[in-house]
């Protein structure tokens, strides 16, 4: 296939990207060129040679038309839209350019207080909570307009919560993400769970993901649809905190926070990433993407994953990188709640 993504050096767009170089198919990356040389790491220079650059920045709408100028696509993927006004650029450099375009959304998307912990595809979009839901819910709608009214081939992909060899799966971390946390657990320190640990959540490492992804590549049966993409398996928050820890051969001291709490005393933006997402239990039947997909089996538990993930961060100093605004925070929070305690103790 001839394919071309808008970023395409991400999260979840890396392991896709080689799979796709792997493959074979003739791949086209549109960014400014900074991550490039991870995709084709560790590739062969015949598999590499199927990797092509157009380096530009995408907001800039009239060099990128240029640079596309006779290019068509079997499918083109924007895994960096994140406002409508982003979606109508597409819209206007690839109508009619390619046979599918792909855009990445997000399953957060999906209603929130949840009203069934069973979410489908057919689960409604609503979250008051998140802006960053909402304007994902918004360029859908552009884009599934588009297709009703234009026949613009759409298929829309929401991922949950997807990480990869140096992102650790965690529920409450700062701006910096999640190595703070990873050494306040090797420094003995209490690290906070939000709730009580035991809601259900789901976590997919980016190869299982690509795969479903690439399945739906060029498929007939995605145009026009919707799928999420996850992990079958669904863990407690603590049963992935407690993995991490033994990863790290130690005990882990959980210290828990209500997801209200945390939302209405910080800074960081745990009012969308918990009460608008992670707090929430959530099962994905992924029957609709297996229909479509009959090959797709994702193979890499949380045990094997969350391994990987804490070997590959423990050994790249890159990925090591101290927070101290937020483990000072831990340390306010924790210290003032456990004083809080002993004030009301000492009333009875």
């Amino acid at each position: 296939m001839k394919v071309l993504f808008i970023g395409g050096t991400g999260t979840i767009s890396t392991a896709i990207s080689k799979q796709l170089a792997e493959r074979g198919d003739e791949l086209y990356l549109l960014n400014r060129g900074s991550c490039n040389e991870k995709i084709t790491e560790g590739l062969s220079p015949d598999k590499a040679a199927n990797v092509r650059w157009i380096k530009a920045d995408v907001n800039d709408e009239a060099d990128v038309a240029k640079k596309l100028e006779g290019l068509r696509f079997d499918t083109v993927c924007d895994f960096i839209g994140f406002v409508p006004s982003q979606l109508e650029r597409d819209y206007r450099l690839f109508n009619r350019k390619t046979k599918q375009f792909i855009y990445i959304s997000s399953a957060s998307a999906y209603h929130k207080p949840v009203r069934d912990y069973r979410i489908t595809e057919g689960t409604a979009l609503a979250n008051p909570y998140w802006e960053y839901s909402r304007n994902k819910i918004a360029c859908e709608e552009f884009l599934m307009k588009m297709y009703r009214e234009n026949g613009f081939p759409v298929t829309i992909v929401r991922p949950s919560h997807t990480y990869c060899e140096n992102s650790v799966p965690l529920g409450v971390h700062g701006n910096k993400g999640s190595w703070q946390v990873l050494k306040r657990m090797l420094e003995h320190k209490p690290v906070i769970i939000h709730g009580d640990g035991t809601s259900l959540w789901t976590i997919t490492f980016n190869e299982d993901f690509a795969r479903g992804f690439i399945g739906l590549m060029g498929n007939p049966h995605a145009v026009g649809e919707a799928f999420h993409i996850t992990n079958d398996e669904s863990l407690t928050w603590n049963q992935i905190y407690e993995i991490i820890a033994d990863c790290l051969g130690v005990e882990l001291k959980p210290y828990y926070v209500s997801s209200e709490f945390l939302a209405s005393v910080s800074d960081y933006d745990y009012v969308g990433s918990l009460i608008g997402d992670k707090s929430n239990t959530v099962v994905f039947d992924t029957s609709k993407l297996k229909n479509a997909v009959p090959g797709f089996k994702p193979v890499i538990r949380a045990e094997e994953g969350i391994r990987r993930t804490v070997e590959y961060v423990l050994s790249h100093k890159e990925c090591q990188q101290d927070d101290e605004e937020f483990d000072a925070w831990c340390d306010r929070l924790i210290d003032g709640l456990e004083d809080l305690k002993k004030r009301l103790n000492g009333r009875k």
